[in-house]
């Protein structure tokens, strides 16, 4: 790759730093001059500013194997501390972390968009935010790729999201505006998200039910959530409400209406009531009705805009799996 200086100051460096380090076939030489605001800092805490896409713990393995210098001399220790007026230079070579902030292009199905926000129907299989397994291939991939000036905005305005396998609704910042106050509305729950459920077994009793419980890793199981009590183990507050819209002999249809937006809330709701969601193995469930992911779909959200105030509906089309279920299992639902 080519050499891309880069700066930790405001002003551009002027003048190349003495005896840099050359980089190899497959990396990049960042340089930098220490700007006043890291004086007496860390010389990892100042190169993470230099090289962003990189995690801490990656900075400080390369200051360890002799890829970083200090005012043109090798630095090896993480803990050294640097002066305003410092030059860095660091060798970097690509991770899969690294790469994960990219642009990449891919159909996206925007329902509505202006200049602040845009609303879109994500299909199953697609994750919203890069994470270890999925570095690239993500939303936020494609809405760099699509709007240029995602990349200044935290999370590329991602302000919500969905796990990998559940369709429906999302609402995404253009504007930073925009993000802060769609951030504080989903806080002040002022953001209305409901959703589908496919469920199995019969629905138990009052078709209309608010699950109030608390969620947390699982104590014994920390690749999954669970209801916890707090006095014993870390978690937070979860409520969503539940509405039966139909019954069959081996599950039902269930509407959910989050009040909060914990990790995997409805699935672990629902299955701490008995109603596991069709096909999510993860919370107890099993392939049903043609189901061959968790029946979940984001199908209705509402708000009020966040910069002109106008209230704002969107409904989400049923994919063709859960229209199936449905119709495998004689249940419906009016689309309009």
């Amino acid at each position: 790759m080519k050499h891309s200086p880069s700066i930790i100051s405001a002003d551009p460096l002027t003048e190349s730093v003495d005896d840099a380090l050359e980089p190899g076939a497959d990396s990049e030489v960042r340089e930098g001059m220490v700007a006043e605001a890291f004086h007496g800092a860390r010389i990892d805490r100042a190169l993470a500013a230099i090289a962003p896409e990189f995690s801490r713990n990656h900075l400080q393995q390369r200051i360890e194997s002799g890829d970083v210098r200090l005012n043109g001399l090798p630095v090896r220790r993480p803990a050294a501390k640097v002066k305003s007026g410092d030059r860095l230079a660091i060798e970097l070579h690509p991770t899969p972390q690294s790469q994960a902030f990219r642009p990449q292009a891919m159909a996206l199905d925007v329902l509505y968009e202006d200049a602040h926000l845009l609303v879109l129907n994500k299909p199953a299989g697609l994750v919203v935010h890069p994470a270890p397994g999925n570095w690239s291939g993500t939303l936020l991939n494609g809405l760099l790729a699509r709007d240029p000036q995602a990349a200044n905005l935290p999370r590329a305005g991602i302000v919500h999201r969905l796990d990998k396998d559940t369709t429906g609704l999302m609402v995404v910042a253009r504007s930073r505006a925009s993000m802060d106050a769609l951030v504080r509305m989903i806080a002040a729950r002022d953001v209305r998200r409901q959703y589908l459920a496919l469920a199995h077994r019969p629905w138990q009793g009052a078709r209309r039910r608010t699950v109030d419980a608390p969620i947390g890793r699982d104590p014994r199981n920390r690749l999954r959530m669970a209801v916890v009590d707090l006095a014993r183990h870390a978690g937070k507050p979860a409520e969503t409400g539940f509405e039966l819209l139909g019954d069959a002999d081996e599950g039902c249809l269930v509407f959910c209406t989050l009040q909060t937006g914990r990790t995997h809330q409805i699935r672990v709701h629902l299955a701490s009531i008995g109603h596991p969601l069709v096909a999510d193995t993860l919370y107890g469930g099993r392939e049903a009705a043609g189901m061959k992911r968790p029946a979940l779909h984001a199908v209705q959200l509402a708000f009020v805009h966040p910069v002109d105030q106008r209230p704002m509906a969107f409904s989400a089309p049923l994919p063709d799996d859960f229209r199936g279920g449905l119709e495998h299992w004689g249940l419906r639902y009016n689309e309009t």
